[in-house]
């Protein structure tokens, strides 16, 4: 029995064969890594060298699906050093056995660890502001929708995973402003660009997505994820992956809040502002300094931004 065949799920070793797999099923995207299940949690963290019971680029994300399904384990706590390929693999493995799937963040002393009546307070906001705007905004992102699907192939819904409160990966939508395989060009076309990963020269961009983005409209599905819980109306940006993970580590503290659609960067600086630390810096000035009346004054910053496309690209 090789270490490739394992899964620690229990207390014992669990033989999965997996040599009947095709070659195309096969997966080479997590980095070796070791298993340890605690309290319904199971922690995947990158080694170097692969020692006994310890489990080296698991092969199908197919097979590690299925083995999570039949698992006890609730949550998948992620080990940054797994890189971006590697992090994904595990999402849409997690994301297909339901299960909820975290980035293994810092904490952040600065930050509240339980949520006050305040946060309560604002999260019914946010369900209240978001049903009012979806019931008026429908007849809009139907429109958009259908424009979306008749200008270019491909699906007429973006997905990309983000990394949201306390770490939580969730998928954000948006319209696809961008051709269809853009996500597996993305590093082709940003190259060893060090700030935020925004061109806007960028050439996958469709002339209806250019417009789109001008005006934030390619933004309106992520009302569904504040519905969700997954977001908020006001808030730090919500990292993609590949930014995040070039965050200092003392930086990816601010990870433990709640992301939202608008916030400090969106209407101060947006993409004239790309350093990724002094975009961090900002979100987290924002938090220590939060408030209702703050979120408000914010939410009446950005229709006139929204409206002059400023810094939209």
């Amino acid at each position: 029995m090789t270490s490739s065949k394992i899964l620690l799920t229990t207390s014992r070793i669990s033989n999965l064969e997996i040599d009947s797999l095709s070659q195309q099923q096969k997966q080479q995207d997590s980095p070796p890594c070791s298993l340890k299940w605690r309290k319904g949690k199971l922690w995947v963290k990158r080694v170097e060298q692969v020692e006994p019971l310890e489990l080296p680029a698991l092969e199908s994300k197919q097979w590690i699906k299925d083995c999570l399904a039949r698992s006890p384990v609730q949550q998948i706590c992620l080990d940054p050093a797994l890189g971006e390929k590697g992090l994904k693999f595990w999402a849409d493995a997690s994301e297909q056995a339901q299960k909820q799937v975290y980035l293994r963040i810092p904490p952040h002393p600065k930050l509240p660890r339980k949520p006050s009546p305040r946060w309560w307070l604002k999260r019914a906001s946010d369900w209240g502001a978001t049903t009012l705007l979806m019931l008026v905004l429908t007849p809009v992102m139907l429109g958009l929708a259908l424009l979306v699907q008749i200008s270019s192939p491909g699906p007429i819904f973006f997905r990309q995973w983000r990394v949201g409160k306390r770490g939580k990966l969730f998928q954000v939508f948006k319209f696809r402003t961008m051709v269809a395989d853009a996500e597996e060009r993305h590093h082709e076309v940003m190259g060893d660009q060090q700030g935020l990963h925004k061109r806007e020269d960028d050439p996958r961009i469709t002339p209806l997505g250019r417009w789109m983005r001008k005006y934030s409209l390619d933004e309106l599905p992520q009302l569904f994820n504040v519905l969700r819980g997954e977001m908020s109306l006001v808030g730090p940006r919500p990292w993609a992956l590949y930014d995040a993970l070039r965050i200092s580590p003392a930086g990816r503290r601010r990870l433990k809040a709640t992301p939202g659609i608008t916030g400090p960067w969106q209407v101060e600086a947006r993409s004239k502002l790309l350093d990724l630390e002094a975009v961090n810096n900002r979100d987290l000035e924002y938090l220590r300094g939060w408030s209702l009346g703050r979120d408000l004054k914010i939410l009446l910053m950005t229709i006139p931004k929204v409206i002059s496309g400023f810094g939209a690209y």
